[in-house]
């Protein structure tokens, strides 16, 4: 009879929960907005690359506010907002802009499981747009600035005497009124441009770990000679903390190593396996770090041995190679967007469907479109083998273009705080996806937008991580620097620059609309390039301009982005529409000339 009592009482809460919380408004939806449940949002370990087995999930429903900007915490709030889905957002259950004048309170208590009672507790933010301050039982324990990447507080010396703790995230996002990265946000969505996102965006967290525990894994493969180089970070560096690793095979070690923290390890695999879009083959890592001989930590990643870079052919064009093998790189502009989530999938099933449809269309890269995701989205494209060119989100000033070539226009002047800023955004940027093999591309700009110091930041993305190349800007201010010419042209194909210094590619075209009634965000006119009727003409027009691509192929250039994956907003030029119910085109016939156009460059 008490466990029917305590089943009930379960029950009735979960109800009571649900009851709180309902996507809104009357725009779309996708197919997986009605399995969000309240009471289990997300509920998928969000960083893979470095997994620990013991965690509590945060997310659910929180007490949230709008309250201009400089206030106090209020005293009383607003109502119940679904974390962490962006107030704008249905699935937040708000859908309300809240604008560069106001403040975004959030608040909500939890309780640290019995079992950490020996550990420090670590409270995790995938990632807050766009500025952050946290408060611990009332004291603002810190603070973080970037709309797009992780960051962790060590709350333990907050949480004594007390049994339930208070967390309350203070949140300012000036969207397009701040010279911050921002991608596609604006106060005015039209066109191209698309609804503000506020807040909270991805999962929260709470993990036990000792008092020096491991803060990040860098992995770095060199096919060339068979080794793997990794560098562990750590709480603290004192010396007698002692780092291992082991490389995994379908659960044999084959590979050891030990080392102090932040210094690089080298663990050599005779013919390692190599990963590929064809054979993503992935290797476990353990990495353990020990003081007086005791682990304190230990946690779980993983790894993959491939090599990008750039050779000229027989013909004296610049290539890029994928293992030493010449690749074309062919896929979309996919730009992350859900007509109910906003940036956020609503499920990892969400997040994992257009990677996989995008591989089923026969295509192998995805150029992340001045968006950054979640650390799960890299890690479906790890195993799925799907490359990825990983955009800055643009920010500051407006496109401002110079002419065409190397030497004309001069860039337009940031203030010192937005540089600075740009800096530390983009640093963090890397370092969330410098261990994922699928990331092969680094590009700093877009259409000039906010375009500066193109050689500095070139530069110092190369020397950052010189196991990538660098589009210094796609389809930008050309300047003489990077690895990649990147030119855009809509709808059809065209190469009106050539660089024989570089490896020359098509970042953007197409462009194909097609709006489809009951699938549009919205009833005003809907935007596309070019616009057809039905999915035979995309379709045909589509394989028209990959028929056009092939002899600029052998001309020079070595990839190709098609825009794009979904419609997104007003923008009804993507393969799918928004809500994902309706491929637009015939998919045998996408993924037959998808890979002729990538066996091109081979033939």
């Amino acid at each position: 009879m008490k466990k029917q009592l305590i089943v009930c009482a379960f029950l009735a809460m979960t109800m009571a929960v649900s009851a709180q919380w309902k996507p809104v408004g009357d725009k779309l939806k996708t197919p997986w907005a009605e399995k969000v449940d309240p009471n289990n949002v997300l509920p998928e370990y969000p960083r893979p690359q470095m997994e620990r087995t013991a965690w509590v999930n945060l997310n659910g429903l929180w007490d949230y506010s709008v309250k201009p900007c400089g206030e106090v915490e209020p005293a009383n709030f607003d109502g119940k907002i679904l974390v962490p889905f962006a107030i704008e957002s249905s699935l937040s259950g708000i859908q309300k802009e809240v604008g560069e004048k106001n403040e975004l309170w959030y608040k909500r208590t939890f309780t640290v499981p019995s079992a950490w009672k020996s550990k420090d507790v670590l409270l995790n933010f995938g990632a807050v747009d766009w500025k952050a301050d946290v408060y611990v039982n009332d004291i603002l324990i810190g603070s973080h600035k970037g709309g797009f990447t992780p960051f962790s507080f060590n709350i333990t010396p907050y949480l004594a005497g007390k049994s339930t703790h208070k967390l309350v995230v203070r949140v300012w996002d000036p969207s397009d009124k701040g010279f911050q990265p921002r991608g596609k946000q604006t106060s005015n969505p039209e066109g191209i441009w698309y609804t503000p996102v506020t807040g909270i965006w991805q999962t929260v967290w709470i993990e036990p770990v000792a008092p020096a525990h491991i803060t990040s894994v860098k992995a770095i493969p060199n096919i060339d000679n068979g080794t793997l180089a990794v560098t562990v970070g750590a709480s603290c560096t004192s010396p007698s903390n002692i780092v291992e690793v082991k490389l995994l095979d379908k659960g044999q070690v084959v590979a050891t190593a030990k080392g102090i923290v932040g210094k690089e390890m080298r663990l050599g695999v005779q013919n390692p396996t190599l990963w590929d879009t064809n054979n993503p083959y992935l290797y476990d890592m353990k990495v353990s770090l020990s003081a007086a001989g005791k682990v304190q930590d230990e946690v779980k990643s993983y790894t993959a041995f491939r090599k990008i870079s750039k050779k000229r052919d027989a013909n004296g064009i610049m290539r890029m190679q994928l293992n030493n093998k010449n690749l074309f790189h062919y896929g979309p502009l996919d730009q992350g967007w859900w007509p109910d989530g906003l940036y956020t999938a609503p499920t990892d099933e969400a997040l994992l469907f257009d990677i996989v449809k995008t591989k089923e269309w026969g295509y192998n890269m995805i150029r992340k479109h001045v968006k950054v995701e979640p650390a799960r989205w890299y890690y479906h494209c790890d195993k799925l083998g799907m490359l990825v060119w990983q955009d800055m989100p643009s920010g500051d000033m407006g496109n401002h273009w110079a002419p065409h070539t190397y030497n004309g226009g001069t860039d337009k002047q940031r203030t010192a705080e937005s540089i600075a800023n740009y800096d530390q955004e983009w640093k963090e940027i890397m370092d969330l996806c410098i261990s994922n093999p699928s990331v092969v591309i680094w590009v700093p700009f877009n259409e000039a937008w906010g375009q500066f110091d193109t050689e500095r930041v070139t530069e110092w993305t190369a020397a950052y991580d010189p196991s990538r190349l660098v589009n210094s800007a796609s389809g930008g201010n050309h300047r003489p620097t990077g690895d990649i010419l990147d030119l855009h042209n809509y709808p059809g194909p065209r190469m009106f620059l050539f660089d024989a210094e570089r490896v020359n590619v098509l970042g953007e075209y197409g462009g194909i609309g097609l709006p489809l009634e009951n699938h549009l965000w919205w009833n005003k006119r809907n935007w596309g390039y070019i616009q057809f009727k039905n999915s035979s003409e995309v379709t045909a027009e589509y394989v028209k301009y990959a028929n056009e691509l092939k002899p600029m192929i052998d001309r020079g250039f070595s990839a190709a982005v098609y825009t794009q994956t979904t419609d997104v907003e007003g923008e009804v030029n993507g393969v799918m529409t928004y809500d994902r119910k309706v491929i637009k085109m015939d998919e045998a016939a996408l993924h037959k000339i998808n890979q002729e156009v990538i066996r091109h460059l081979s033939e």
